[in-house]
């Protein structure tokens, strides 16, 4: 998965996963989390931080939507992160999973949990203050049951998060593939849109050095949730971060701006209203 294509595996199944991540590296196909190899899609903990850190406070209760097999909740809550829930479809890679975290409190196996992100019914409404999202979406979108599923998807994530909650997504999908989603998702959304270089692209710019910081971009977006109709990406397979905002709105209270400083970082946030 990646580079904005869908193959022709269902990637919503957890058949396709559980032979994914029970498979030898070696056949298939390279890396990728095969055979219990950890593997992080897209981007790194350590090129993600200055992002999460200014938006979301490490007292956060978050959940992880199709954890895998990364290292992301693990470098979290190493970074101090009080609180990070784990779900997958896979059984494989949860008992992966809850053996190499065994000796991590906040990732034990109450934490993590076997589940379809279409129904995640066991969790109450207004659960997490987070839910963070690294090609889960995309995973949906190139399902046998999509674009439904997806939708489906993002109905529980808005159920879930709490007034001023954070829903953060790491796509391939650019603007014009993945705001619609969002907008149809029933919400009325402001989203602010960051944009970073694959790290491959970074590592070839920085001819082979050491990076020494994340190129990560803020965008504004249109009026109607595009990409600004001058704007070139710098590497035609750039990721897009997407954070939307729930507010006070939801349950009838008038939408608002609000502004959050996290970790000596101010920064500005819209209200996002969700139905």
């Amino acid at each position: 998965m990646g580079g904005g294509e869908c193959r022709s595996n269902d990637y919503g199944a957890a058949t396709y996963w559980d032979a994914r991540y029970s498979s030898p590296s070696s056949t298939g196909g390279s890396g990728g989390g095969r055979g219990g190899e950890f593997f992080d899609w897209y981007q790194t903990y350590p090129a993600l931080r200055p992002l999460l850190r200014a938006r979301l406070p490490t007292s956060s209760r978050m959940l992880m939507l199709g954890c895998g097999n990364s290292l992301l909740s693990e470098d979290m809550v190493k970074d101090g992160y009080e609180e990070v829930v784990n779900i997958d479809i896979s059984s494989v890679v949860i008992e992966q999973m809850r053996e190499k975290h065994v000796d991590i409190p906040q990732l034990t196996c109450n934490l993590i949990f076997i589940m379809d992100v279409r129904d995640m019914s066991f969790f109450g409404d207004e659960t997490f203050d987070c839910v963070l999202d690294k090609g889960t979406l995309d995973a949906m979108m190139c399902g046998n049951d999509a674009p439904h599923g997806a939708s489906k998807m993002l109905e529980e994530v808005a159920r879930l998060l709490r007034p001023d909650g954070v829903y953060m997504l790491i796509t391939y999908g650019a603007p014009k593939e993945r705001v619609p989603l969002l907008y149809q998702a029933g919400c009325d959304r402001k989203i602010k849109l960051y944009i970073m270089p694959t790290p491959g692209y970074q590592l070839k710019r920085s001819n082979g050095a050491p990076l020494t910081e994340t190129i990560m971009e803020e965008v504004a977006l249109t009026e109607e949730g595009q990409l600004p109709p001058d704007y070139v990406l710098k590497d035609p397979e750039s990721h897009f971060i997407y954070v939307c905002q729930k507010s006070d709105a939801a349950n009838g209270a008038p939408v608002k701006s609000c502004s959050q400083s996290h970790n000596g970082m101010h920064m500005k946030t819209n209200q996002i209203s969700v139905d």
